[in-house]
């Protein structure tokens, strides 16, 4: 834009406070007198002309400058582009034929007769998952769970084998219960108290002891608090979650001339989840018990083979 300075007229004194202000002299240079200078901004006269030419050089310099592989690729991916473009979404995404349908994804019929036969029910809060899973990463704390568990090993395998279930179900069961055990819950004096109504490393009840037939229907306070102390030994609870999952594996006519494997189909698969389920009765607990029986740390802990090694000094 072009500036033009032109002269304006005289200014005329400023009284302030009674004095009398004169306006400042400027020096005599180019012209320019004592006159006010003023600032006259005129539009510029460039013409649309010029702009367009202007852009057309920029975007000839842009093409004939551009960077030779920049360009190459830009060629090679061009006809890929136009393609992507005119497929639609649907047949660029993987097919779902063929996939195992999600064992942890129960419909609502299926839910609506577990509640009615066993009385299960939602997930928990979203705050007491998000803490479940933030003790799971907890290094100290799983080294810990899995010294206890590994104690527990002899006892999961032989009853296991008993009574036809799989070892890894029983293994991840108890990993969780130990890894989120309460403290204190397994001391004689919180047991009489009836602190805890769920005791030993399955975290089960004297309820279920009724169930399996070794318990009357209708018990005593003193015949609640003995069974209660005898839930603490591991060897009795170990062999009496083996006979929940047996028991629930008969109510719910699963198989029973065969281990089922999570990885033999999807059926199997279905149903070691509804056990999990059963087990706790919360619907986010059978997800956590299938990643927990994919743990190489548990299936080393139970398929592997140990041996005593001797040093080479003795």
């Amino acid at each position: 834009m072009l500036v033009h300075i032109a002269n304006s007229a005289p200014v005329s004194p400023v009284s302030l406070s009674g004095s009398r202000l004169r306006a400042p002299r400027l020096p005599r240079r180019s012209g320019v007198g004592p006159r006010d200078v003023r600032l006259v901004v005129r539009p510029s006269r460039t013409r649309p002309k010029a702009l367009l030419g202007l852009a057309l050089l920029v975007l000839a310099g842009e093409v004939l400058f551009k960077n030779p592989l920049q360009a190459w690729r830009t060629r090679q991916l061009e006809p890929q582009l136009a393609i992507t473009k005119l497929v639609p979404l649907s047949a660029r995404l993987p097919s779902s034929e063929g996939m195992r349908p999600d064992p942890i994804d129960f419909s609502k019929e299926e839910l609506r007769e577990l509640n009615r036969r066993f009385g299960v029910h939602g997930p928990q809060p979203a705050l007491a998952q998000l803490f479940t899973e933030g003790l799971d990463q907890l290094q100290p704390l799983r080294n810990h769970t899995l010294g206890r568990l590994e104690d527990l090993r002899p006892l999961i395998i032989t009853h296991s084998r008993r009574q036809g279930i799989n070892p890894m179900l029983v293994a991840a069961v108890l990993y969780d219960e130990l890894q989120h055990a309460k403290p204190g819950e397994d001391n004689p004096i919180a047991v009489r108290s009836g602190l805890f109504n769920t005791q030993g490393p399955a975290q089960l009840g004297f309820e279920e002891m009724v169930k399996q037939g070794q318990l009357p229907a209708s018990v005593s306070p003193e015949q609640i608090t003995e069974a209660r102390l005898k839930l603490l030994d591991p060897d009795r609870n170990v062999e009496l979650l083996v006979g929940k999952f047996a028991r629930l594996s008969r109510a719910l006519g699963l198989p029973q001339d065969r281990v089922m494997m999570a990885s033999n189909c999807s059926a199997e698969a279905k149903a070691l989840a509804t056990l999990a389920y059963l087990h706790n009765g919360k619907l986010d607990y059978p997800g956590r018990i299938l990643r927990y029986m994919q743990d190489p740390a548990l299936h080393a802990l139970i398929y592997g083979q140990r041996s005593s090694t001797i040093s080479a000094l003795i």
